[in-house]
């Protein structure tokens, strides 16, 4: 159970209320996170925004790309939350169910190329304290990607290391999003046991 429950009367102002309806209509539920930042509606508002700027269509790395990263960061932080809801969208993304469950051994996977290797080698040095990207890694990176894009996954890697770290630090549980990833979960949680 989360560390902090937003009662379900809490008030939260119209633009927040808003959100949270679409977020019922596009879910089914409104997700935790959102009750949970809600608390903070100018900081909420601020996290909806550069979300929604860094998960656009224009963007110059493909969605598929974005939500395979984000599942990574969110594994390397162990937030449920975010591994359930994201893994959910890589497979809407049309990414296959070896590809997704391969992607904590990507490296060693057939499934990804170099230049996903890259960006989740460059995502996995930004997430671990014990790691730093260093001029090898980055020039890995460039052979696939130009400055704007790396620019464009740096900041996502970053955000989500952000959500992330907000939802594990608080014990925001999966909502049921992908099935996959929750067994996957549950079994790394046994062999850390």
């Amino acid at each position: 159970m989360a560390r902090i429950i937003t009662p379900p009367g809490h008030h939260f102002p119209w633009f927040v209320r808003l959100f949270l309806w679409n977020q019922r209509r596009r879910y089914g539920a409104v997700l935790e996170p959102a009750r949970l930042w809600g608390r903070s509606p100018w900081v909420f508002t601020a996290l909806a925004l550069l979300f929604g700027a860094l998960d656009r269509r224009g963007s110059p790395l493909s969605p598929a790309l974005r939500a395979l990263l984000t599942v990574r960061v969110s594994q390397l932080n162990w937030c449920a939350f975010c591994v359930d809801i994201n893994g959910a969208r890589v497979l809407r993304h049309g990414v296959s169910e070896s590809k997704l469950a391969d992607l904590p051994r990507h490296q060693e996977s057939p499934h990804y190329d170099a230049a996903e290797n890259a960006a989740l080698d460059y995502a996995e040095a930004i997430t671990r304290s014990d790691h730093q990207v260093d001029d090898k890694l980055f020039a890995r990176l460039r052979e696939h990607y130009d400055d704007d894009a790396i620019v464009e996954l740096t900041g996502m890697v970053a955000f989500q290391n952000m959500s992330s770290k907000f939802n594990a630090a608080l014990d925001v549980a999966p909502q049921g999003f992908c099935r996959l990833l929750a067994q996957d979960a549950n079994d790394e949680t046994e062999r850390a046991a």
